[in-house]
C-alpha cells in the first residue's frame, strides 16, 4: 500500500516538473520615457522667430492717477454786487448768459443813493456860488471897495465848498455811479435814485442770487462772472507722493465726461500745508480752455510721472498666458532647452512688466516670440 502511493507521488512530481519546464517566460513590458511637457528644445526654424537673453533691472517710471475737478480760474473771475443798500428793479441777465465788460446786469432803486446825490447836488451848487462870489470879490478889491482879509475870506469858503464837492462825488463813485452819470446830476440839478450793477470783466454769468424786487445790501453778492477759457485742474495730492511734483511740471488730465479726452496743463501751484484730516496736499494746474468744453466742478483725474524705480522687467513679448497665469520660457541646464516657468508680474511701462517674483537678475530666457514656443510646446504635448 505504501509503495503504491510513493509511486504516485513521484509520478505527480515528474508530471509538475516537466510540465513547468514546458511554459514560456512572460514577455517583459517596455517602458516608456515620460516626457515634462512643459520642456521645449528650440529647432533651427524656432531660433530663427525668436530672441533669447538675459533678464536685467531697468527704470521705470509709474504713473500716478489722481482723482481731481476743475475749478474756475479765479484770476479771470469777478463778483458783483450792490453798493448801496435798495430794491432790485430790474434784472438784465440770465444765468449762462456771455457779458462784457462794464454790462449792466442789474439797476437797483435806493432812498439812500437818493440822499448821496442831494449831497451832491447842494456841493455842487455852493461851488457855484463860492465861485461867483470870489469872482465878484476881486472886482470889488480892484475898486478898492472891500479889504484883501476879504477875498481871502471867500477863497477860503470857496476851498471849503470845492472839498465837500470832492468828497460828495468821491461817494457817488463808491456806491457805483459813473462819472459821467454824476456830471449831469451838477448839469441837471435833479436826482437819479437808481443804481446799477455792472460786470468788471468779460465772460459768462456762472451765478446768479438776484431777483426781482429783492432788497439788498452792499455786503450782498449777486452775480459771479468768470471769464470761463482759463480754468484750473484742482487735485488734493496724498503727502506720500508730494516728492514727486513740483511747480512748473507739465502734466496730462484724462476727462471721463469727455471720452477719457487727455488733456495737458502745467503745475502752478503746490500747497505748503498738509491737511491734517485727509493728510493731502492741494495742487492746481492751468488749463487752456479755448473750446469751452471743460465746465466747473467736472471730474477729472491727474496723470504724474512718479520717481523712478529701478526693477526687474522683461518684455510684454516675453509672456505667455497658460492657466489664468502669466508664464516664460526660462532656459535649462541645456542650452536649446527651455521651461514652461509661472512669474509674478507687476506694472507696465513702455513694454515691459515688472517681475515680482519667478526671475532674477541674468537668468536666461526666450525675450521676443514666446508665443511661437509655446505653440510648440503644445503641439509636442499632443503627440
Amino acid at each position: 500500500m505504501s509503495r503504491i502511493v510513493c509511486s504516485t507521488l513521484l509520478v505527480a512530481a515528474l508530471a509538475t516538473t516537466f510540465s513547468g519546464c514546458s511554459e514560456k517566460p512572460a514577455p517583459v513590458q517596455e517602458t516608456k520615457e515620460v516626457v515634462d511637457p512643459s520642456l521645449v528644445s528650440l529647432t533651427k526654424e524656432l531660433e530663427a522667430t525668436v530672441k533669447t537673453g538675459a533678464v536685467s533691472e531697468q527704470l521705470f517710471i509709474d504713473t500716478l492717477r489722481i482723482p481731481g475737478r476743475i475749478q474756475v480760474d479765479e484770476h479771470f473771475e469777478s463778483r458783483a454786487g450792490a453798493s448801496i443798500t435798495g430794491r432790485i428793479s430790474t434784472l438784465d441777465v440770465n444765468l449762462g448768459d456771455e457779458v462784457k465788460a462794464g454790462q449792466r446786469l442789474a439797476t437797483i432803486k435806493s432812498t439812500e443813493l437818493a440822499q448821496y446825490q442831494l449831497s451832491y447836488i447842494k456841493a455842487s451848487q455852493q461851488m457855484q456860488l463860492q465861485t461867483k462870489a470870489v469872482d465878484r470879490a476881486k472886482q470889488l478889491l480892484e475898486a478898492d471897495v472891500i479889504s484883501l482879509a476879504e477875498l481871502q475870506r471867500r477863497e477860503g469858503e470857496l476851498n471849503a465848498a470845492n472839498a465837500e464837492l470832492n468828497a460828495a462825488r468821491d461817494q457817488l463813485q463808491v456806491l457805483g455811479m459813473a462819472p459821467s452819470n454824476i456830471a449831469q446830476l451838477g448839469l441837471q440839478n435833479s436826482g437819479m435814485s437808481t443804481s446799477q450793477v455792472n460786470s468788471k470783466i468779460a465772460g459768462t454769468v456762472i451765478a446768479r442770487k438776484a431777483r426781482l424786487g429783492q432788497v439788498v445790501a452792499p455786503a450782498e453778492e449777486l452775480f459771479v462772472v468768470a471769464d470761463l477759457s482759463h480754468v484750473w485742474a484742482v487735485a488734493e495730492i496724498p503727502e506720500q507722493q508730494i516728492a514727486h511734483i513740483k511747480e512748473g511740471q507739465s502734466i496730462n488730465i484724462e476727462v471721463p465726461a469727455l471720452d477719457d479726452a487727455e488733456l495737458t496743463g502745467t503745475l502752478a501751484f503746490v500747497g505748503d500745508i498738509v491737511d491734517p484730516a485727509t493728510r493731502t496736499v492741494m495742487a492746481r494746474a492751468n488749463i487752456s480752455n479755448d473750446k469751452m468744453l471743460l465746465k466747473p466742478d467736472m471730474l477729472i483725474t491727474i496723470l504724474l510721472e512718479a520717481k523712478p524705480q529701478k526693477v526687474i522687467a522683461i518684455p510684454s513679448t516675453a509672456v505667455v498666458r497658460e492657466n489664468n497665469a502669466d508664464h516664460v520660457f526660462a532656459q535649462t541646464l541645456k542650452s536649446k532647452q527651455y521651461k514652461l516657468l509661472p512669474v509674478t508680474l507687476g506694472r507696465t511701462y513702455a513694454d515691459k512688466r515688472e517681475v515680482l517674483q519667478g526671475l532674477q537678475p541674468g537668468d536666461q530666457i526666450v525675450l521676443d516670440g514666446a508665443f511661437h514656443v509655446n505653440n510648440e510646446r503644445k503641439r509636442k504635448e499632443m503627440e
